[in-house]
């Protein structure tokens, strides 16, 4: 049985059911193709949504067994119930992949539960989840089918022993010893879970430094308060195997500074090497799709392939894997499609890492200036000096304004701090309307607010110093 649409979204994730939504409410006629038996991609099921879940549980462990009792409150034998709180993920998890489905009933979009396939130009083949198959006619077919964890070919994932970002959101107990190979997002993300829940955490990364592509300053702070609150990190460490045994798992590695050979035991080991596109089963190969030599579906710039009628966006395109980046591009390709004019700032996306104290950028970093040759001003102004942070024992961290040194005007923001992840925005607004620092720097902030910091790195770089550092 064969029906027509305006456009086919193959992938229900945020990049896919944004776009799928959008062009609805613009007037075309809309079906996503989603074979994992929810909405919201790996984001809402395996990644952004039940990891946030987890990490505001471990922050309150935190807060219970520290300052609790600083604060003159009484909370004596405080446990984790780990069966419990991976309820609570759940049922964080099954409200927003819900509210999704009443999204697409509320703006008529058909939800068809199945593993898409491209057989030809204008045509998705379903295999349909509860049997059969069912073609669907498009004048517009968006591939938005995400990525999925990298592996190495030496470290074989159970998502027991050896476990992916999928299986470390779901371990049956605090491991004693928790290996991570990589010092990225993901990995000092759930890293943190685990850590303040009891585990020992060491870190392995191949490069000198963690968090790669930060602003080194930034980069450098975040490794020193991750490490005072008990995170071992191995820098330059070139990991050749992971043994599993029932006693636990070897892993071995080598120091790039000077080959030496080491080894370090575990209960469980998270490979946390980054992510990469998944496109299986699509037969883009076929249908003649042009693809990167990292896998990536090659677009004009406009999400456009070199197909007629075939689009792509999200983790199967170059840029940051982030799931904001694909709700963007999911908006602009459903007015392309409707004839608007679709348009995404990618120098204004912001990226943030949900660790305690959190990490948030947006714009360039000073190594990034340096290499233009871009003449820049900074400010800076500490949490320690905010006095809303002090109330909250949240004084780690600052904020970095750069600005161009002739113009004044905002060419890269860093924070690391408290709520770093919704103060960055402020900076966003103000970057897209090509603000100027002196912009922030003269605009009323609230006090006591965490904000207030923001205003004054914005001060350090307009006037040359803030008002209370």
């Amino acid at each position: 049985m064969s029906e027509a649409y305006d456009v086919v979204i193959i992938g229900g994730g945020p990049g896919g059911y944004v776009c799928a939504i959008r062009a609805a409410q613009l007037g075309l006629k809309v079906a996503c193709v989603e074979g994992r038996g929810a909405l919201g991609g790996t984001c809402l099921n395996v990644g952004c949504i039940p990891s946030k879940a987890l990490l505001h549980s471990s922050e309150m462990v935190h807060e219970a067994n520290g300052h609790f009792a600083e604060m003159g409150i009484v909370a004596k034998g405080v446990s984790v119930d780990l069966d419990k709180m991976h309820a609570y993920k759940k049922s964080v998890i099954d409200s927003n992949t819900s509210g999704i489905e009443f999204l697409f009933k509320k703006n008529k979009v058909d939800y068809i539960r199945g593993w898409g396939k491209i057989p030809a130009a204008g045509k998705v083949e379903v295999a349909l989840s509860d049997g059969g198959a069912q073609t669907l006619e498009a004048k517009n077919i968006v591939i938005a089918t995400g990525s999925e964890p990298a592996t190495l070919p030496f470290a074989e994932v159970d998502q027991k022993q050896v476990v992916d970002s999928t299986g470390a959101l779901d371990l049956p107990a605090v491991p004693k010893k928790l290996v991570i190979i990589g010092a990225g997002v993901i990995g000092l993300e759930l890293g943190s879970v685990w850590g303040r829940m009891g585990a020992d955490v060491q870190v392995l990364e191949y490069l000198d430094h963690i968090t790669p592509g930060m602003d080194a300053e930034v980069s450098k702070q975040f490794q020193k308060i991750l490490t005072k609150q008990g995170v071992t990190f191995t820098l330059g460490a070139a990991v050749s195997a992971v043994e599993k045994s029932k006693k636990g798992v070897k892993v071995t590695y080598k120091m790039r500074k000077d080959d030496s050979e080491h080894t370090m035991e575990a209960d469980v080991v998270l490979v946390a090497t980054g992510r990469r596109p998944y496109t299986d089963g699509l037969g883009l190969q076929d249908l003649g799709v042009e693809m990167t030599n990292r896998g990536q579906v090659k677009t004009d710039g406009h999400w456009r392939t070199n197909v007629a009628g075939v689009w792509a966006i999200g983790d199967v395109i170059d840029g940051p894997m982030l799931a904001h980046k694909a709700e963007e591009e999911g908006t602009a390709v459903a007015e392309s499609i409707a004839g608007q004019s679709g348009h995404v700032n990618y120098k204004v996306i912001p990226s943030v890492i949900y660790t305690s104290p959190e990490v948030a950028t947006v714009g360039e970093t000073e190594e990034q200036l340096k290499e233009r040759g871009v003449a820049y001003k900074v400010g800076k102004f500490p949490f320690l000096a905010n006095g809303r942070a002090k109330a909250h024992f949240a004084t780690d961290g600052f904020v970095k304004v750069l600005a161009d040194k002739e113009t004044d005007r905002v060419l890269g923001v860093h924070v690391i701090g408290p709520f770093a992840g919704d103060l960055i925005h402020e900076y966003c607004v103000a970057m897209e309307f090509g603000a100027s620092a002196e912009d922030v720097a003269r605009t009323c902030h609230a006090h006591p607010t965490f904000s207030e910091a923001m205003r004054e790195a914005a001060m350090a770089a307009t006037f040359g110093k803030p008002i209370h550092a």
